[in-house]
């Protein structure tokens, strides 16, 4: 149930090529581990092509729907919008402060203290990023390293993998389950070793639309303090739940010591395309992070940081609209789905819904996937590609659809999806 990744070993393009031996040298040169770790490199040292780059390329051959990539067709809220434009015209258009600008990180502060009762000072304890995904990379650059692991659970975002190859760092998995893709826990405590240097956690998740309950959270922190281990926590999902209250990790006993909270403005609002995140914790953890960040965009989005405050203080029925709008778009794509034939394993958070296609007789989720385009007019995305090899076998049969589309285009792609029983 364990994996783990050397650098030498190829990940998703094990089962898209017939085997052969890896050219690259015994000592990867730092893209190649973050392609390595991305399962991007080719079995014959090439750099290959991402199964997204790859499904929207065909998506645009085909005339289809995508439903691969997760981002929304609709713009953010006007509010939110208006304050960016204001920003621009008021002169906010040269270099933020490295931390962000001040309205931002209180807003981020305040943004803790009303939902879940966390007091992170503004002063020293939240930067603000260029988006997640440099909170990410920031945080486990300034900690883990050659000889230490980081543990995921698996399926993983394909970033981790990019970055903990990056670092030199070892990627240590344990494995989701369908059908509610909760963590095996002997796997997980299995997982954990005195080198478990960062344990890196996503919830809501991606790509599964799994929930943590407090529980297995819980869970988690114990087994990182008996290790002492940091834990970094991805939960820009967190507004998007379907009848489950998100926890953030921090929050729990023992956790808030040793944990960097990671989130962005771009899957609450609708705003992707602004790349606007942030991170709090613990001071130490924060300036280790900061050191790292600065040196990578140092800032970025002047405009756009204070139009995110705005948008962090708007009111309680906003964040509810939103996620009950999603949960709706969920219940429109599930019902295409499961009049295709699929049996699909309902999220309760994010706005990924997976399926498996094996009631249909497929067990390559890979194949199908290229196939849908032309088939029925939809694209989706294979779950192996977030997984390492063993992982990749565990989910072989499964594939990911986005549901933040409007209603009308997810009624049509649900129509189109209906019909592939037919046409396999």
């Amino acid at each position: 149930m364990l994996r783990t990744y050397p650098m030498g070993t190829p990940g998703y393009h094990d089962w898209m090529h017939p085997p052969r031996e890896l050219s690259t040298p015994m000592a990867p040169a730092p893209w190649q581990r973050a392609a390595l770790g991305a399962n991007l490199l080719a079995p014959d040292g090439g750099l290959g092509v991402t199964i997204f780059e790859e499904m929207t390329t065909l998506a645009v051959q085909t005339g289809a729907i995508n439903l691969g990539q997760g981002f929304p067709d609709e713009d953010g809220p006007a509010e939110i919008r208006e304050a960016a434009r204001s920003a621009i015209l008021a002169g906010a258009n040269q270099y933020a402060p490295g931390k962000g600008i001040p309205e931002l990180r209180e807003a981020v502060s305040a943004h803790q203290q009303r939902f879940y009762g966390l007091s992170p000072d503004p002063a020293t304890e939240v930067i603000i990023t260029t988006g997640a995904t440099e909170a990410i990379a920031a945080s486990l650059l300034a900690f883990a390293g050659p000889g230490d692991e980081v543990l995921t659970l698996e399926p993983f975002y394909d970033s981790y993998g990019a970055v903990i190859g990056l670092s030199g760092a070892t990627h240590v998995t344990a494995p989701l389950l369908a059908p509610d893709f909760m963590p095996d826990m002997a796997a997980l405590e299995a997982a954990f070793s005195a080198r478990t240097k960062v344990v890196l956690l996503n919830n809501p998740h991606n790509p599964t639309g799994a929930v943590f309950p407090r529980d297995v959270l819980q869970r988690v922190v114990d087994l990182a303090r008996r290790h002492d281990s940091i834990i970094i926590t991805d939960e820009v999902y967190e507004h998007l739940t379907f009848g489950v209250r998100h926890v953030p990790v921090a929050s729990l006993p023992g956790a808030a010591d040793r944990t960097i909270t990671i989130s962005s403005a771009g899957k609450t609002f609708s705003l992707t395309g602004w790349k606007v995140g942030w991170l709090t914790g613990p001071e130490e953890l924060v300036s280790a992070a900061r050191t790292v960040k600065q040196f990578l965009t140092y800032s970025s989005g002047t405009p756009f940081q204070s139009a995110i405050a705005t948008g962090l203080a708007l009111p309680d029925s906003f964040y509810e609209g939103i996620a009950a709008s999603l949960e709706h778009k969920r219940d429109i794509l599930s019902e295409g789905l499961r009049a295709a034939g699929f049996e699909v394993f309902s999220p309760q958070g994010t706005y990924f819904v997976n399926v498996d296609t094996a009631p249909l007789g497929i067990s390559d989720s890979v194949d199908l996937a290229r196939k849908l385009p032309a088939l029925v007019g939809v694209a989706a995305i294979p779950v192996p590609v977030f997984c390492h090899a063993e992982g990749a076998e565990r989910t072989r049969s499964l594939l990911r659809f986005a549901f933040c589309k409007k209603a009308e285009v997810l009624e049509e792609a649900a129509g189109r999806l209906a019909a592939l029983s037919g046409r396999l």
